[in-house]
């Protein structure tokens, strides 16, 4: 029996048009615009100036408080200004204006494809180096990696839940994730496990990507603690919530209770990856996997994208928008927004762009 949440539930049409598109990486655009506001909690606070020349992971700005995350650059050349610009929400807020020269790297990132397997950091170590790479959830929440590891004082983590179900219809950047770089995944898990100082974790994933359910248990079996659990496809089941109650049958109370008080940490597997770049590659936060999909869509695909880069560019990647096009919707039908207009940027909570 494939495990499921208790109440409630839906079903929409699950319209994976992607799902068979290998990950390709986007070309670096001539400029890109960096919102200070990425993740849930207080922007950033710049520490560049108009002028000033940044490599690919630069910090650009340092977090603005205790729930905030750094944000590092996605490209090399010279800040042409610090001014507002039009986010996915249709809002303009503070954001840093890039032109791009060349793509020179800092030195401390490592870039080679070999897998580190061994994380000898402490759990404090882990959560600095987390923090200091400016890592949030990447399943459209954004918040901050680095506070979820640090629990209010009396809770305790006993688990560690990795949210691989990607219920959003549309959706495949995960997926894909987890077919390409399933070790890499794997050692971020047991890297977050580490942080949260708990032996067990867990991975849920849909019985929609038999492909991922099978790889990664086959792969999960070399690392210690770590559980692939098959679960039924049902919308929202990658809801915190809705995923504790399917993984370990816990219910979180009405708030303000949060999953730590069950004991359990939920974090996305595009973020478990990001945690094996940082710890492991010294890579900071700055490019995500990003899915341009939709039924009129001439080539469905995963980007590999810079942050900053226009949804124009992804957009024309795929083969331009339809003329049937309806609305365009950063993320996914059902918690998505549609976007005032196709030159906002990609930020880390960008998952996905929907040409409806």
């Amino acid at each position: 029996m494939l495990r499921t949440f208790r109440i409630g539930g839906i079903h929409p049409p699950e319209n994976k048009l992607s799902a068979g598109k290998k990950i390709t990486a986007l070309a670096t655009p001539k400029q890109v615009i960096i919102p200070l506001s990425q993740h849930i909690g207080a922007p950033a606070q710049a520490v560049v100036k108009k002028g000033d020349l940044v490599k690919v992971g630069t910090l650009l700005a340092k977090a603005g408080g205790f729930v905030s995350a750094n944000i590092h650059s996605s490209v090399s050349g010279k800040v042409n200004k610090i001014d507002n610009a039009l986010d996915a929400s249709g809002y303009k807020r503070p954001a840093i204006y890039i032109d791009v020269e060349g793509d020179e790297w800092e030195e401390t990132i490592d870039r080679s494809e070999t897998l580190v397997k061994e994380c000898t950091l402490s759990s404090k170590e882990i959560v600095d180096k987390i923090a200091a790479s400016g890592i949030v959830g990447l399943g459209g929440a954004t918040f901050p990696t680095q506070v979820k590891l640090m629990p209010p004082p009396g809770n305790k983590a006993e688990i560690v839940i990795i949210n691989a179900v990607e219920c959003e219809p549309y959706l495949t950047a995960d997926h894909r994730l987890m077919l390409e770089k399933a070790d890499e995944v794997l050692v971020g898990v047991s890297i977050l496990m580490k942080a949260a100082k708990v032996t067990k974790g867990y991975i849920g994933i849909e019985n929609n990507k038999p492909d991922a359910i099978k790889l990664m248990t086959e792969k999960a079996a070399q690392y210690p603690g770590i559980e692939v659990v098959p679960l039924q496809v049902k919308y929202p089941q990658g809801g915190e919530k809705q995923l504790i109650d399917a993984v370990i049958g816990r219910q979180v109370p009405a708030p303000p209770a949060i999953p730590i008080n069950v004991g359990a940490v939920v974090q996305n597997v595009g973020t478990a990856f990001a945690v094996y770049e940082a710890v492991q590659k010294n890579k900071p936060l700055f490019e995500r996997v990003v899915t341009v999909t939709g039924k009129s869509v001439k080539n469905p695909s995963n980007f590999l994208t810079r942050m900053g880069t226009p949804m124009s560019q992804l957009i024309d990647a795929a083969g331009g928008l339809p003329e049937d096009t309806g609305k365009v919707i950063g993320g996914g039908p059902m918690m998505g927004k549609a976007l005032v207009n196709t030159e906002v940027p990609i930020c880390k909570g960008s998952s996905g762009v929907l040409i409806m």
